[in-house]
């Protein structure tokens, strides 16, 4: 039965280690059902496998010609960037139309929540005007960018957990000349299945304002 009422927090799932290509596909098709009512709304979180990934726009911000992981053009929106091993994913499909959110109010959202979960482990994160994500002192910690097609939204948030940054060497995150940040750099490491959870909550308890 699909639930109706937005001020219900959407399901929840830890999807473990995976590949990238098989999740995108997934929340392709969960967005395409929910706009369409078929399905209900879910938080997905997971960590991935190596490889790079690009927007729609195939903005190229490689230091070089090549990677040390495989790249793929997807349908978000964004530059290059790394996914892989340390890194948390948080893949909210939310049907902003019925949330009555727009797009910007939904990025602000998602920034927050992330913002809220860093503020609860005693770290200060920041956003920086014009650059989507959020930042601890002057290093980039999560990477945004996503995609809403017929009102529902896909894709999300990445945070840099206990990433390996030889990883980051051959981009720059937002075009810019920027570090990447860790949090295990800053004294702060639990399990990314635990971390997960505690996100989710943070997101749905915005989303439920």
């Amino acid at each position: 039965m699909i639930r109706s009422d937005v001020d219900l927090p959407p399901a929840f799932e830890w999807l473990d280690r995976q590949a990238y290509e098989p999740v995108w596909r997934r929340m392709r098709q969960r967005a395409e059902a929910v706009s369409r009512g078929k399905q209900d709304e879910v938080i997905w979180t997971c960590e991935h496998d190596p490889v790079y990934t690009t927007g729609h726009r195939g903005i190229d911000n490689r230091r070089g010609d090549g990677l040390p992981a495989p790249l793929l053009v997807t349908d978000r929106g964004g530059e290059t960037t790394f996914h892989g091993p340390g890194q948390l994913m948080l893949y909210p499909v939310l049907d902003l139309r019925r949330r009555g959110l727009g797009v910007k109010q939904y990025v602000h959202l998602l920034e927050q929540s992330c913002i809220d979960l860093l503020a609860g482990k005693g770290l200060r994160a920041t956003r920086r005007c014009g650059f989507p994500g959020v930042w601890l002192g002057d290093g980039k910690v999560a990477a945004l960018g996503v995609r809403v097609a017929h009102g529902t939204a896909y894709h999300g948030m990445a945070l840099n957990v206990d990433v390996d940054e030889a990883w980051f060497a051959a981009i720059r995150p937002c075009g810019l000349r920027v570090p990447t940040v860790n949090l295990a750099s800053q004294g702060v490491y639990e399990p990314l299945s635990e971390m997960a959870a505690e996100w989710y909550h943070s997101l749905s308890d915005l989303l439920q304002g």
